[in-house]
């Protein structure tokens, strides 16, 4: 058996952490955004042998248990102990690893919602177990529940899925451009002094939010999130600013990578595009994925 899995990526715009010794009841407060780039999960499943195997690989590169813990907590927990034979966990990005797209999040709930469609499950226990492996092996505290929700998502209240809660706002037209420069690992900034401005900052921002739940808000609250926080100065700052020349809405730096975001309209794709061409910076643009992740069984050929 063949199961596939799409999981948007997901942008944090502002975020507030929220520490718990339950998992399921570690998250984070914030708004982010959904795209209809993200991860692909397979799922190869093969009965017939005399011993229980299983395997993972990152865009077709194999990987053991010590660079993708995540992935084999999930599949452990998930794989019956009683099952003989071979599991094979193929992941595919559409972005780089470290970047601030929830590629962690993406690949623990494909794996979840894979391994489930295949064995039996369901969508919450899957979606559990996949922020349970995020917090336990610091990969993330809000992505999953963001990716579960789909479109431009708020967090109002922390924890896993069943008990987090997550609305959405409104939004049409709006395309995103995503500016990946380099990588910033979670677990280093979670562990850092900067935690308290995040708190401070990003309470803020969820306040402002939700009295005025607009994407055009976000996006300025964002870029003062932030600014406010310490995490955008230098040379990110100032392509920030020259991004905003040629836009309506603020520029923001993506929670958390070395990289910015931010909606357009149609008319202003290609003054973003000429901008960057002369920049000389990796970009991309893509839509908004407002639907939840797809999961199903793979047939030859591609069709589901």
């Amino acid at each position: 058996m063949l199961v596939r899995a799409f999981i948007p990526a997901h942008i944090t715009a502002f975020f507030v952490p929220r520490f718990h010794d339950d998992p399921l009841k570690a998250g984070s407060l914030g708004a982010g955004i959904n795209l209809d780039k993200g991860t692909n999960v397979f799922a190869s499943i093969e009965g017939g042998t005399l011993e229980r195997h299983i395997h993972a690989a990152f865009n077709g590169e194999p990987v053991g248990k010590r660079d993708a813990e995540i992935t084999y907590y999930v599949a452990e927990n998930l794989v019956p102990e009683d099952f003989l034979g071979e599991v094979e966990i193929w992941q595919y990005f559409d972005f780089p690893n470290g970047h601030g797209f929830g590629n962690s999040a993406g690949g623990a709930l494909g794996t979840a919602l894979a391994l489930s469609y295949a064995f039996g499950g369901t969508w919450l226990s899957a979606a559990k177990l996949a922020h349970e492996a995020e917090v336990i092996h610091k990969g993330g505290l809000g992505d999953v529940v963001g990716q579960l929700a789909g479109g431009i998502e708020v967090r109002v209240k922390a924890g896993g899925p069943g008990i987090g809660v997550v609305d959405n706002l409104f939004f049409e037209d709006y395309r995103v451009l995503v500016v990946p420069l380099g990588p910033l690992h979670t677990r280093e900034v979670l562990d850092g002094d900067v935690v308290k401005a995040i708190e401070v900052e990003g309470s803020k921002a969820l306040d402002a939010l939700l009295k005025d739940p607009r994407p055009e808000r976000m996006m300025v609250l964002a870029r003062s999130f932030a600014e406010g926080t310490g995490l955008l100065t230098g040379d990110l700052m100032e392509l920030a600013r020259e991004i905003d020349k040629v836009l309506k809405n603020p520029s923001s730096m993506i929670m958390l990578g070395k990289g910015l975001f931010a909606l357009l309209r149609k008319n202003e794709v290609d003054d973003v595009k000429s901008l960057l061409a002369d920049l000389g910076v990796p970009y991309d643009i893509t839509g908004i994925h407002w639907e939840r992740p797809k999961v199903g069984r793979w047939f030859e050929g591609g069709s589901e």
